[in-house]
């Protein structure tokens, strides 16, 4: 695996990546209007433009995870994190996760996720994020932010 800059070609399919990853995520909150899964093509290309999108390749150069990140008052927030299901919890994520930190070395960083997301929450504190806000989003959703300063 090597994770690379994602060029501009690589969007829709990084969108479609993104549409398979967090479905199971909209089923869990029973809605699936969430936002990573009603973003446009158009709006991926926005963030592209605007930070930084970094995919995770196999030999072959098939798509297995993304990232996405942009600066923002010093802070490095990071976002639409994913894997391909099936290859859930095999690393790719948490090397991710590192790479954006090597690109904006000594900075804050942040990220958010629900708390019904305990698979990432454990990531995250694995790879030294705390937690240092929530957001109740629904009645029985809420978000939780988490930041690592190096």
């Amino acid at each position: 695996m090597k994770i690379l800059k994602a060029e501009k070609k690589d969007l829709k399919e990084i969108l479609d990546l993104q549409r398979l990853a967090f479905y199971s995520e909209a089923q869990m909150y029973e809605d699936k209007n969430i936002q990573p899964l009603t973003q446009t093509l158009d709006e991926v290309v926005a963030e592209y433009e605007n930070g930084i999108v970094l995919k995770a390749v196999d030999d072959t150069g098939a798509i297995l995870g993304s990232v996405r990140a942009h600066v923002e008052n010093g802070t490095v927030h990071i976002g639409k994190l994913m894997t391909q299901p099936s290859l859930q919890g095999k690393g790719i994520g948490s090397s991710l996760l590192l790479e954006v930190e090597n690109y904006f070395p000594h900075k804050r960083y942040e990220l958010f996720t629900s708390n019904r997301s305990i698979r990432s929450v454990h990531l995250y504190k694995y790879l030294g994020y705390e937690p240092f806000k929530e957001e109740k989003e629904k009645e029985d959703l809420t978000f939780v932010y988490m930041q690592k300063i190096k």
